[in-house]
């Protein structure tokens, strides 16, 4: 009996070292599932709440475009403050300024509510990130540094997958309006459990008080700028790419899946394609992670921009429910290299300033595809299919981009 368990404990721990879960990764895991849960229950359906309370296409396309707008402004001070108090620290603050923007949304049914709810709780997702990833960084090996990128990308599917579905049950059961008032409830009280689970299991890391002045300087954006290195900066053009081919129909995808075709579907059925979508994409990271430390992570990188490409052009042809699962699992193999890319701007940043280099990474790339998120909505307007076209078209010039300029890494 005790070989049986020491065999079950010899597979335990080998699972855990295969996975890279020490206690500082189990504990980002954590919050990710308790925050993430929260905001994806009403996050996608934000676009239709929207509506409902009077906005229009362009309001829908301001919001995206804040998204990665305020995205990419987050995301520098997001990694000089995790850089400067530590990771245990800076999160607590993250989640207090995503409370906040929950609450709003709760207690002010207007659209211009909405909009400004979301300038905080956007800020959770972009400022935490340089965070947790550098603290993976720290934690694990190199040769586990994608495995556990891929671990922290897994938990975050696991929300958008079950969230949707709650949220689209909450507004079947009580309306477009109350449903996701109701969603942002939950989400309110999720963050705030997640606080004492971080700093109970997060390791303390503040910097030393006399390191401070040294740290700063290494961390200002121009010194960073002149610090990025040419295969960071060669991967950064391709990401941009791809993103506008992502963000340009990326507040439509619900407008048109439940409004404009043929066979529309309902909030629950939009709920469950995205469950599709994110299990697929958790289906397929574990064995991308295993093989990407082993390999080159350039080929994995160059599938996921080709899963990018093609998801716009699959959408515009799908008029039902069943048309659409094909489609959405499409979409979950986009992320079939996203933690290989994450891993390689984190193997291509300095030792000392991970997160902060991942921070002005996302600042510069997500301020430019602002614009893309921005023009969406025109697109829009001019036609559904001429968004979807020149997506797809700004999906091609990424992918043969990054093909042929992308680190041989």
């Amino acid at each position: 009996m005790s070989e049986v368990n020491e065999n079950k404990e010899g597979i335990f721990h080998r699972a855990v070292d295969l996975l890279g879960l020490r206690r500082s990764v189990v504990a980002i895991l954590s919050v990710v599932l308790l925050v993430d849960l929260g905001e994806r229950l009403g996050e996608r359906f934000l676009p239709i709440y929207l509506m409902a309370l009077g906005g229009g296409a362009l309001t829908v396309s301001l919001l995206n475009g804040m998204d990665n707008f305020l995205s990419a402004i987050y995301s520098f001070p997001g990694g000089y403050l995790s850089d400067r108090l530590g990771n245990k620290r800076a999160l607590i603050l993250f989640n207090c300024i995503a409370i906040v923007g929950f609450l709003i949304v709760v207690i002010f049914p207007s659209w211009m509510a909405v909009i400004g709810g979301a300038v905080l709780f956007i800020s959770w997702s972009a400022l935490s990130a340089p965070a947790m990833l550098s603290l993976i960084a720290r934690v694990l090996p190199q040769k586990k540094r994608t495995m556990g990128v891929s671990m922290h990308s897994m938990m975050r599917r696991v929300p958008m997958a079950v969230g949707p579905l709650i949220g689209g049950a909450f507004i079947v059961a009580w309306g477009e309006k109350t449903g996701v008032r109701a969603a942002f409830v939950v989400a309110a009280l999720a963050a705030a459990i997640a606080i004492p689970i971080q700093q109970a299991l997060i390791e303390e890391d503040k910097p030393e008080a006399e390191n401070d002045a040294a740290r700063a300087a290494k961390v200002h954006p121009l010194q960073l700028l002149r610090d990025m290195s040419h295969p960071l900066r060669w991967l950064l053009v391709s990401d941009i790419l791809i993103r506008f081919c992502e963000q340009i129909p990326y507040a439509f995808v619900v407008i048109w899946c439940m409004k404009v075709i043929a066979h529309p579907v309902n909030a629950v059925q939009f709920g469950l394609l995205t469950t599709i979508e994110m299990v697929t994409a958790m289906v397929v990271y574990v064995p991308v992670a295993y093989f990407a430390d082993r390999t080159s992570k350039k080929p994995f990188i160059v599938i996921t921009f080709v899963f990018f490409t093609l998801f716009p052009l699959a959408l515009m042809f799908a008029h039902s429910f069943w048309a659409l699962v094909p489609v959405f699992i499409l979409r979950g193999l986009k992320e079939f290299g996203e933690p290989t890319r994450k891993a390689m701007i984190l193997d291509l940043s300095p030792e000392d300033r991970k997160a902060a280099m991942f921070g002005i990474y996302y600042l510069l790339r997500d301020v430019i595809v602002a614009l893309a998120a921005f023009g969406g909505g025109f697109l829009w307007l001019m036609g559904p299919k001429v968004n979807f076209m020149f997506a797809f078209i700004f999906g091609i010039v990424g992918t043969l981009w990054f093909a042929a300029k992308g680190p041989k890494y």
